[in-house]
């Protein structure tokens, strides 16, 4: 009888160091695979991570062209406020282009003819811009603007084919530079003069010119329409 209880006992500590075995070996398992959990979520932080920098994704394009209506004469006065609001309140990620389209005519006066830029549509302005509130308010409320062109005063984007089909050809408003390179005037007071860019602000299709005038150098501002780069 003895003998029976002994090996009971025996057989029970058997099963029981088994089983703690057993739970250490499931343990074990469970560390190694928390381990190489936070292993891969680490490669894929580091993954996400470009020269010490967190990758951000690409800035989506979402600027329409519209179109206001402004006081007869007020369209350059528009364009300057307009810009002047889009540098004081950062928005040039979202109101990227302010255009007064021109076009040119031949003028004679006093027996000289003379080639001249003419407003293309008088008391209209163009803007491309991220239609939102803060850039609705901006532009509506600027002086001498007294609307939005669409119905009942609702901005209605216009596609750069509706555009163009205005007689707007918008690669006028382009320029091909960089700060430091040389380019040439070749419309106004200027006219003929070289200079080094130091600056270039294409919101206002305008760059910002180091000319020498007088034996001085001097910054001048230059639409993108009256030089060429050399």
């Amino acid at each position: 009888m003895s003998e029976e209880i002994r090996s009971e006992e025996v057989i029970s500590e058997e099963v029981v160091v088994e089983e703690v075995a057993t739970e250490e070996v499931v343990a074990d398992e469970a560390i190694t695979e928390e381990v190489s959990a936070e292993e891969v979520s680490e490669e894929a932080a580091t993954d996400d991570v470009v020269g010490g920098a967190i990758a951000e994704p690409a800035k989506v394009d979402t600027t329409k062209w519209y179109v206001v209506h402004t006081y007869s004469g007020y369209e350059n006065k528009v364009k300057a406020n307009i810009e002047s609001l889009i540098e004081n309140r950062k928005l040039q990620d979202q109101i990227t282009e302010v255009i007064v389209p021109l076009h040119k005519v031949y003028e004679e006066k006093n027996g000289v003819r003379k080639e001249v830029d003419k407003k293309l549509f008088p008391g209209y302005v163009l803007l491309k811009m991220d239609m939102n509130d803060e850039t609705w308010y901006v532009v509506r409320n600027t002086r001498g603007v007294t609307g939005f062109v669409g119905p009942g005063s609702k901005p209605v984007p216009l596609s750069e084919q509706e555009i163009k089909s205005m007689g707007i050809d918008l690669e006028l408003f382009t320029i091909d530079v960089e700060i430091g390179d040389t380019v040439t005037v070749t419309d106004g007071p200027f006219e003929g003069s070289v200079g080094v860019v130091q600056e270039i602000h294409d919101h206002k299709r305008t760059v910002i010119v180091n000319l020498s005038i007088f034996g001085r150098e001097t910054p001048v501002e230059l639409e993108f329409n009256k030089m060429d780069k050399m």
